[in-house]
């Protein structure tokens, strides 16, 4: 019932940016909050790094507040998260989701994911 189709990802250089983009395709019931997941490949556990919701209430990672923004064009089923000043611990793939409520990752759906390199 749900699509994501992702956008954006790549190499940069540390203290550069780089901005991703989701578009969703679906209920709009599903898709109430969407957001990014990222996973590094020396980590054991995925961590939520940013999510949105339709009302356009936000929430960062601490690791990306400060550093990144992410926004929602509702018109577009699109939310975007504008990395700035990336450090290479954020190295990782990126994987936008989309759920019906907050706090319950049991009910999101995935996209493909992107990588996301930060060389020094």
């Amino acid at each position: 019932q749900v699509q994501l189709v992702e956008s954006g990802g790549g190499l940069v250089q540390a203290g550069g940016s780089m901005q991703l983009s989701c578009t969703a395709s679906g209920p709009a019931g599903e898709i109430d909050v969407m957001g990014w997941y990222r996973h590094a490949e020396n980590k054991r556990e995925r961590v939520r790094v940013s999510s949105i919701t339709s009302g356009g209430a936000a929430r960062y990672a601490d690791s990306a507040l400060g550093r990144f923004t992410i926004s929602r064009d509702n018109a577009k089923n699109t939310v975007y998260l504008q990395m700035t000043n990336l450090k290479p611990e954020d190295t990782a793939v990126y994987k936008c989701f989309a759920g019906p409520r907050p706090n319950s990752p049991d009910f999101n759906h995935w996209g493909q994911g992107t990588q996301v390199t930060v060389s020094s």
